[in-house]
């Protein structure tokens, strides 16, 4: 639902369709503060922390030995005690895309006369 309803904000907010295409495109270093708006972000969370936030298992990563979850802390900063917040986070992305999405459609007006 969150990636429908991104869609219909950026159709929303932007004039025209190649402004959309640029706003959707890759994120550039000087904006890392953008990816944890994203849903994306979140959704890689909750989805691994949820599933290896909590193996003990080791694991070689990069050289190193260390166990699944000191795997994910230390490359991602996913932590497992962090779930209930990625899972309220992912629950209010489509609501918050939502209501912006209806306050855009009703106040931007892009059309010429």
């Amino acid at each position: 639902m969150y990636f429908t309803y991104l869609g219909m904000l950026l159709v929303a907010i932007t004039p025209s369709f190649p402004d959309a295409a640029i706003l959707q495109s890759k994120i550039p270093k000087w904006w890392l503060w953008l990816y944890y708006l994203t849903s994306t972000s979140w959704s890689l969370n909750a989805m691994l922390t949820s599933q290896f936030g909590d193996v003990k298992m080791k694991i070689v990563a990069f050289g190193e030995i260390k166990s699944v979850e000191d795997f994910l802390k230390d490359s991602f900063g996913y932590r497992h005690e962090q779930l209930p917040l990625v899972f309220i986070l992912l629950a209010l992305w489509p609501i918050v895309l939502a209501i912006l999405f209806a306050y855009c459609i009703a106040k931007l007006n892009f059309q010429r006369r």
